[in-house]
């Protein structure tokens, strides 16, 4: 898959200024789809696991990572209006944690099967890995190790906070698909 399918896939790429850290980024998604044998971006399942659990077979990783994204662009946004003089944030960071976030799961699953990625390691390590193998800032690192309760690693920055919060709020409307009552899930 080359770098412009994920550029497609990936619209919210244009909303990075810096151009290294776009390529960065690109880069890392290109480098996780080559490792993982992916020829479709778009059908990449979301989370198989709780997909399985709630017969949500038409959910994928691209769009919730273009929730994401979209989530981060729209509450920088709102912050910057309010708050710009109190919170230093790296809109360009914040922006490239959204987009790489998840990118761990091209190695974690395949289909809607887990594989010893997911097993053995789980979400978000190989995306650490990634961030490393491309070169990308350490910040972006923190926030994919910290974007989850599934390591202990806790937000220590205002942009790993919001991917971490949004990355939350996005799996709830998924989830809220299939339930009333997200405290059952």
């Amino acid at each position: 898959m080359s770098e412009e399918a994920v550029r497609a896939a990936l619209p919210e790429l244009d909303a990075i200024e810096d151009d290294d850290l776009r390529a960065g980024v690109v880069e890392a998604w290109t480098t996780a789809i080559a490792e993982n044998d992916i020829d479709d971006l778009r059908s990449v399942p979301w989370l198989p696991p709780t997909q399985r659990e709630l017969s949500l077979r038409d959910e994928y990783l691209i769009d919730h990572v273009r929730d994401v994204a979209a989530g981060a662009i729209s509450l920088v946004a709102a912050f910057l209006d309010r708050r710009d003089a109190v919170l230093d944030i790296d809109t360009d960071i914040l922006i490239a944690g959204a987009l790489v976030h998840d990118v761990s799961k091209l190695a974690e699953f395949s289909g809607m099967e887990d594989t010893a990625v997911s097993d053995l390691l789980g979400h978000p390590y190989y995306g650490v890995h990634l961030v490393a193998q491309v070169d990308l800032p350490i910040e972006l690192a923190h926030i994919v190790l910290s974007h989850t309760s599934r390591t202990n690693v806790e937000p220590a920055t205002i942009e790993a906070e919001m991917i971490r919060r949004i990355d939350e709020v996005a799996a709830a409307a998924i989830r809220w698909r299939a339930t009333d009552d997200l405290r059952t899930v």
